[in-house]
This record gives structure tokens, C-alpha cells and sequence, in this order.
């Protein structure tokens, strides 16, 4: 009976000791789909930009595309020979002002 009683209270420590690696763990994987998913909604409206640009739409039309799909992205338009592209910028999304995430995307210019 005496060594259990020694033991009394192992398992509250041990989880005091392992919750912040836990937590931290957590944040990062939720932090990182996070910007995943940032990078994938970019990528798309540049996508979308290029095409509607190279459609003959107006441009500030496509660029207003780019900044309301992701919030505080800046975006311009690239014309290249045949090409019409769209290059866009914006922040991670975390407290990590200095990551930033590019996407870029061309369309035929067919509006011409």
C-alpha cells in the first residue's frame, strides 16, 4: 500500500509537463491549414483574375477579384506577348507579418 501511495499525483504531473507541447502542437497544425487553405483560395483568384482580364473585362474588375477573396492581398497585372497573368501577394494570416505567400496565374489574351 505505501508505494502506491508514492505514486499518488505521477499523472497529474506528467500531464501538467505534456499540455504546452500538446497545445503548441495544435496551434501549429491549425496555423499551418490555416495558410493552406490561404494559399489555395490565392491561387484560385488569380486563376480567376487572369481569365475574367484576359476575357476583356475591365482589370481593376479582376484585381478587386484577388483582394476579396483573400483580404490584404495586393495583386497586378503582368501582360506578357499572348498572355495575360496575374500576380498576387498577401500575408500568412499568422501573427508572422514577414511569411508571405505567392500565386501566380496566366489566361490567353483573348480580349483583343
Amino acid at each position: 500500500m505505501r508505494s502506491r501511495l508514492g505514486d499518488r499525483g505521477s499523472v497529474s504531473a506528467e500531464f501538467a509537463v505534456a499540455l504546452p507541447a500538446i497545445v503548441l502542437l495544435l496551434a501549429l497544425c491549425v496555423g499551418a491549414l490555416s495558410s493552406a487553405s490561404r494559399q489555395v483560395r490565392l491561387q484560385d483568384a488569380t486563376a480567376d483574375a487572369a481569365r475574367l482580364i484576359a476575357r476583356g473585362d475591365d482589370e481593376g474588375r479582376g484585381l478587386s477579384l484577388v483582394r476579396q477573396s483573400v483580404p490584404d492581398a495586393q495583386a497586378t497585372v503582368i501582360r506578357d506577348g499572348d498572355l495575360v497573368c496575374v500576380a498576387a501577394s498577401a500575408p500568412v494570416g499568422l501573427p508572422l507579418p514577414e511569411i508571405r505567400l505567392d500565386a501566380r496565374s496566366c489566361a490567353l489574351d483573348g480580349g483583343r
